[in-house]
């Protein structure tokens, strides 16, 4: 198991201060003692890296971060990526997409991150053009569309699920889910963190109200986690620069100690 930093933003600056996140998170991650399970988070003994980008230089770093990501997905069962904004999922995943013959993503959003954008807010579209199939792709909380999301998402059926219906069934939900996750050879999580209502995590570039509770996701995590085929994750979308108390930053390595 691997824990990698990854501080690309790639939005013209309109992200910028989420490249501090991943600093903040595992320094708050030496707090934490032990996961709710009792295990014991040694932090001097966890594998941590980094892919060093150039952040003016885009381009070098997406195809750092998917060559690094490819190697890193070959050589482990499990990897855990802290950013930088959503952007970094792209390349993560372009590469998961090549290593599992079988794949699924969920993924934790506010958004559907569809548009034509090459940043933080198109990634998802672009990783459908790279060739990651729509129907391997689940949306969890998204609940502010774009009339081209909405079309995007039917066109390529990717299935959402919006907080309707998690309010109405979540351990359905969640274990539909889970039926989806176990029929893949693999399967990656990328988890925006403004998927949570503001209340919980105020530190994020676009907060959205009416999201997941912290428990909510939590409760995702600790289910999705016990499949033998949960390959990691990523945590993004941090902006310490935004955050109030560090609610947000805590979150994050809480989130991480509940996978790792």
């Amino acid at each position: 198991m691997q824990i990698i930093r990854c501080r690309l933003t790639n939005s013209q600056g309109i992200t910028k201060g989420c490249e501090k996140a991943p600093v903040k998170v595992l320094e708050a991650l030496k707090n934490i003692r032990s996961n709710e399970q009792g295990k014991i988070i040694e932090f001097d003994k966890l594998n941590l890296e980094e892919i060093h980008v150039d952040l003016d230089n885009i381009k070098e770093a997406d195809h750092l971060i998917y060559e690094n990501s490819k190697e890193i997905f070959e050589k482990n069962q499990k990897a855990f990526f802290i950013g930088g904004d959503h952007s970094i999922s792209y390349s993560i995943c372009k590469a998961f997409n090549e290593i599992e013959k079988n794949p699924l993503l969920i993924v934790f959003d506010a958004h559907a991150d569809c548009r034509n954008s090459k940043g933080h807010d198109g990634w998802l579209k672009n990783l459908v053009e790279a060739g990651f199939l729509g129907n391997k792709i689940i949306l969890i909380s998204t609940r502010n569309f774009l009339p081209e999301d909405i079309k995007y998402l039917k066109d390529n059926n990717i299935v959402w699920i919006n907080m309707d219906v998690l309010d109405e069934d979540i351990d359905g939900v969640c274990h539909m889910i889970m039926e989806r996750a176990r029929q893949a050879s693999g399967f990656y999580l990328s988890i925006d963190m403004d998927c949570l209502d503001p209340a919980f995590a105020p530190g994020v570039v676009y907060s959205e109200s009416g999201g997941l509770s912290s428990r909510d996701l939590i409760y995702f995590l600790k289910r999705l986690k016990l499949l033998d085929n949960f390959r990691g994750a990523d945590i993004v979308e941090i902006n310490p620069d935004m955050d109030i108390n560090g609610i947000t930053v805590k979150l994050g390595s809480k989130l991480l100690a509940e996978m790792i």
